[in-house]
């Protein structure tokens, strides 16, 4: 097994091994929304786009999941959850909360985070798909989990979550 594809045959175990229901197709590696649309196959389910923030100080850290077509207005988001100013996290920071590389964030990243140190967030409309898309925390993938199955890797991995409706940048 390749290095790149170990980190996606741990998460087909750990959804396996938790009877969690789930499918997955290989594509050619995707780093932005714009990409995905162009090179993943039409899938069963809801796309999403992951947000790795900090606070000011870099005393905690969040995960929100919102849709690729989503500009989530950062400013009134950390007022929302009374958090200081907010900023994407840099990439040490990503491998250490939650052991992946840029282009790799996903809902299922927090299997690493064993510590709970990241916060997640999950827009309404999200939260309202029949299943969502997701890495597999490589870009070269993607799966299609239910709604349910993403609740229970909350539950297993001790995650509390929000949904909120994000706010939104106004266009330019």
């Amino acid at each position: 097994m390749t290095d790149e594809a170990a980190p996606e045959a741990r998460v087909r175990k750990y959804l396996t091994t938790h009877g969690l229901a789930f499918t997955g197709h290989s594509h050619p590696p995707v780093y932005t929304c714009e990409e995905a649309e162009r090179l993943v196959p039409q899938l069963d389910g809801m796309r999403t786009k992951n947000l790795f923030l900090r606070d000011r100080k870099g005393k905690r850290h969040f995960l929100v999941v919102a849709r690729p077509d989503q500009m989530v207005d950062l400013k009134a988001l950390s007022n929302e959850i009374e958090s200081t100013r907010l900023s994407m996290a840099s990439s040490e920071r990503l491998q250490k909360y939650l052991g992946i590389t840029p282009g790799a964030v996903s809902v299922l990243a927090l299997l690493h985070d064993e510590d709970c140190a990241v916060e997640v967030i999950v827009d309404e409309s999200i939260w309202s798909a029949q299943r969502i898309l997701c890495h597999p925390m490589v870009n070269t993938s993607t799966f299609a989990l239910s709604l349910e199955s993403l609740r229970r890797i909350f539950e297993l991995t001790g995650h509390d979550y929000r949904i909120l409706a994000l706010p939104e940048r106004e266009s330019v």
